[in-house]
This record gives structure tokens, sequence and C-alpha cells, in this order.
């Protein structure tokens, strides 16, 4: 999985949790629908200052959107606790 990819489902997923559509999500953010969709579907890659925009706009910061996506592009679906919950959780998903 690329990073962008990652970026896009957390974005998603993000988005959806509002109950928002990708339409009021790119007035919001005042981005093209088409752009947002693609950056949603990892077609493309985001700059850090719309990356800074969505994600305010979605009540995140940026730090906590790359963070999820670290996770998501490390192959695990939920945010560790602690950094030993971090190892066991990559070391069971490594022995599948």
């Amino acid at each position: 999985m690329l990073m962008r990819h990652a970026l896009g489902e957390v974005l998603r997923e993000l988005r959806t949790e509002k109950g928002w559509t990708l339409r009021a999500t790119a007035k919001k953010s005042c981005m093209a629908l088409g752009y947002l969709s693609e950056v949603e579907r990892g077609h493309k890659e985001v700059s850090s200052e719309i990356l800074d925009t969505l994600t305010h706009t979605l009540g995140f910061q940026t730090h906590e959107v790359i963070i999820l996506a670290g996770y998501r592009l490390g192959g695990l679906d939920r945010v560790p606790n602690t950094p030993r919950e971090l190892i066991e959780q990559y070391t069971d998903l490594v022995a599948r």
C-alpha cells in the first residue's frame, strides 16, 4: 500500500463518520470535488497545505491523520494505546 492510499482511506473514513458527503466536504474545504475524490481514492498525491486544510475542515490535526495513515500503512486498523501494544499488534500481524 502506498502512503497516498492510506491517507485517502483515513480521510474518507473520517468524512463518512461525520456523515458528510464528498460534495459538502469539498465545499467546506474550498476544494474541487473531483480532486477530493481522487485524493480519497489514492489516485492523487496531496500537498501538505491541502492536507492541512482538509484535516482541519474535518476537525482533526494534520499529524493525527498522518499517524492514522501510518498505522494503516503498517497493516493495523486500530491505533494502539501504548508502544508495547503497537509492537504486539505488529508482531501478531506479521505472524499470520
